[in-house]
């Protein structure tokens, strides 16, 4: 197989099914422009389910071919070879060969944006460290000052929590509470969210009120959601 040619028949396949007002929407959206977190980042305005339509159909692409895409300037494009990755993730084998795969993708930089650590983070590196018990997997990324490493440890830990577990949360919690990065704040306040409605909402209300008032606003909001109104404004009146 020639990858570079099969990687441009996919990109170009992606890119004519974009659409040029759905792609300036996201521009803004997605924080493009100068000085903001995703600064100079393009798109060609393809959805969310037509990329998951077109990673269906490329499952089994080989390595070389999923990282040629991964190396796009184009956000969809990034977005379907990491869709394609927890594809043939969940299928493999030898799952561990893509979850390298996946590791090296983030350490370049490949993975930069909310969504597309969102879309990976747990299916494949998060899935990956529940199977094997392995919590310091996702503290490890948690410890990373990168905004996105950072994102992929906390996002990762929704793995152990569909799964029913909260000490993988819990244990990158002391790792990002000071963190006020907005998206940094959002993930860690939706991962506790997602503890509370899952897996065990008395850990949620004993781990805010030992740690509420330290909490950014942003986390916080996120955490209390589901939480009954007058819960809300205790935890609220406690910052």
């Amino acid at each position: 197989m020639n990858v570079d040619s099969a990687a441009a028949e996919i990109v170009a396949e992606v890119v004519a099914a974009g659409s040029p007002e759905r792609a300036a929407s996201s521009q803004k959206f997605f924080k493009t422009g100068p000085g903001e977190y995703a600064e100079g980042d393009r798109f060609i305005g393809v959805s969310v389910p037509e990329l998951r339509r077109f990673a269906r159909s490329l499952r089994g692409s080989p390595a070389a071919v999923i990282d040629d895409l991964l190396g796009s300037e184009l956000h969809e494009i990034r977005m379907l070879a990491l869709l394609v990755l927890g594809e043939n993730y969940r299928r493999a084998d030898e799952p561990a060969v893509w979850v390298e795969q996946y590791r090296a993708a983030v350490r370049a930089g490949r993975v930069d944006n909310w969504d597309l650590v969102d879309c990976s983070a747990a299916p494949i590196l998060g899935d990956w460290a529940r199977r094997a018990d392995d919590v310091d997997e996702l503290t490890r990324w948690a410890a990373s000052d990168d905004l996105w490493e950072r994102r992929v440890g906390i996002v990762g830990t929704h793995a152990f929590i569909t799964g029913g577990r909260s000490d993988a949360i819990l244990a990158v919690a002391p790792l990002v509470i000071d963190d006020r990065r907005d998206l940094i704040q959002k993930a860690f306040g939706w991962m506790l969210r997602e503890m509370g409605k899952r897996v065990d909402e008395p850990a949620l209300l004993d781990f805010l009120e030992a740690n509420a008032a330290r909490m950014g606003r942003a986390a916080l909001s996120y955490a209390i959601e589901r939480l009954p109104a007058e819960q809300r404004r205790y935890f609220r009146a406690l910052r």
